[in-house]
C-alpha cells in the first residue's frame, strides 16, 4: 500500500498569452488502500492531472510524491513505475501488432521474473486475475470486445507490479450494458490487492459505487472534497450540486425548480468559462445558481477566490451558509 499526494501542483500547456494552466495548484491525497474518485466535466483538467503522475504531462510547479518521496519518470522502464495508468480508450492503449499475451508480458518488470516460462506464467495468472482465459494470450486486440480489452488494460497495469493504479474514464468508451461488470472487476480488484487508486470520472453514479474519498475539479481547481457518502449525501458546494442535479437519477423536485425558474435556467444552461481566461474570484460565479446574478449581495464572488473552506471541505464562500439554509427548507438551495 502507498499514498499518492498532489501538493500545489500545476500544469500548463504553451506560453504567454496562448498558453493555458489547465492544473491550477491542486492539492490531493489517495491514501493508501483507499479508492479516491476525481469527478467533473470535460475540460476540468483531470484527466491532465492523472497524466502528470506518470509523467506524461508536465508538471510546472509543486510536487507529486509516493509515501513522501517525490515520483521521478526519467531514466526508468515504463513497467518499472510505480503508479500506472489504465486509458479511457482500451483498443488505443494496446498495440495491435502484439498478442495479449505479449503486452502483458511487455509489462512485467525485467527483474521480477526470469525465463520465459516464468513469464508466461505470469501471464496466465494476470489474465485469470481479471476474468480472462487463458487461451486469449494468443489473440490480437481486434479480436477481443471493448470489455475484453478493458480487462487487458487492467491486467497489463497490474503486470507492473504498481503500488498505485489510476483508471481514467475507463468505462466511458464501453456499453452501457458491460460497464457494471468493468466496474465490478475493478473494485474485486481494488479489495482483493488492496490497491491505493485514482480513479477518474464525469459519471457521479460510477463515482459512488466504487470510491471512498471523492474530490470534485472545475476549470484546474478541486472545489470540494471529502468522504463519498459526504460528497454526494450533502454536497457543499454548488457544482457539485448541479452535478448531481444533472445526474440520470436526479432529484425530480430540484429538476423541476431548475426549469421553471428562468433565472436558474439560464445559469443551468451556461457553458463552462474559458480555460484559457478563466473568471476572477470564484471561478464558478458564472454558471452559479445561489451566486451574484442570482443573489447580488454575494459580490465577493466576482473578486475574492474562495480558499477550501477546510471544516466544509469545500471552496465556496457560503458553504456554510447553503448548509444551514437547505436545513430550513430554504427554496433557492
Amino acid at each position: 500500500m502507498s499514498e499518492l499526494r498532489f501538493d500545489g501542483v500545476r500544469v500548463r500547456f504553451g506560453t504567454g498569452r496562448s498558453g493555458m494552466v489547465a492544473v491550477d495548484g491542486v492539492d490531493l491525497v489517495v491514501p493508501s488502500g483507499q479508492v479516491v474518485g476525481l469527478v467533473g466535466e470535460s475540460g476540468s483538467g483531470k484527466s491532465t492531472l492523472a497524466r502528470a503522475a506518470v509523467g506524461l504531462a508536465p508538471v510546472s510547479d509543486g510536487r507529486i510524491t509516493l509515501d513522501g518521496v517525490a515520483l521521478s519518470h526519467g531514466g526508468r522502464g515504463r513497467s518499472e513505475r510505480p503508479v500506472q495508468m489504465v486509458f479511457q480508450d482500451p483498443y488505443s492503449s494496446l498495440d495491435p501488432r502484439m498478442t495479449i499475451g505479449d503486452s502483458v508480458a511487455e509489462a512485467i518488470p525485467r527483474r521480477a521474473l526470469r525465463g520465459s516460462a516464468a513469464r508466461r506464467a505470469e501471464v496466465v495468472r494476470l489474465l485469470d486475475l481479471v476474468g480472462l482465459e487463458a487461451g486469449r494470450a494468443d489473440a490480437y486486440p481486434g479480436q477481443l470486445s471493448g470489455g475484453q480489452r478493458q480487462r487487458v488494460a487492467l491486467a497489463r497495469a497490474l503486470a507492473g507490479r504498481p503500488e498505485v493504479i489510476i483508471a481514467d474514464e475507463i468505462t466511458s468508451a464501453l456499453d452501457v450494458s458491460i460497464q457494471g461488470t468493468v466496474l465490478n472487476l475493478v473494485r474485486d480488484l481494488q479489495r482483493q490487492l488492496n490497491l491505493s487508486m485514482l480513479f477518474i470520472s464525469h459519471n457521479l453514479a460510477v463515482v459512488r459505487y466504487v470510491s471512498d474519498v471523492i474530490a470534485v475539479m472545475y476549470l484546474g481547481r478541486i472545489v470540494e472534497h471529502g468522504p463519498a457518502e459526504d460528497v454526494l449525501g450533502s454536497p457543499r458546494h454548488p457544482y457539485t450540486r448541479d452535478l448531481l442535479a444533472a445526474a440520470p437519477d436526479a432529484d425530480v423536485d430540484n429538476l423541476t425548480r431548475i426549469e421553471s425558474d428562468p433565472v436558474l435556467r439560464a445559469i443551468a444552461d451556461a457553458e463552462p468559462a474559458d480555460p484559457h481566461h478563466p473568471p476572477a474570484g470564484c471561478r464558478y460565479h458564472p454558471r452559479c445558481p445561489v451566486g451574484p446574478l442570482v443573489l447580488p449581495e454575494r459580490s465577493d464572488c466576482l473578486t475574492v477566490e474562495p480558499g477550501m473552506d477546510h471544516p466544509n471541505h469545500a471552496a465556496c464562500h457560503y458553504a456554510t451558509e447553503m448548509l444551514t439554509a437547505r436545513g430550513l427548507g430554504d427554496p433557492r438551495l
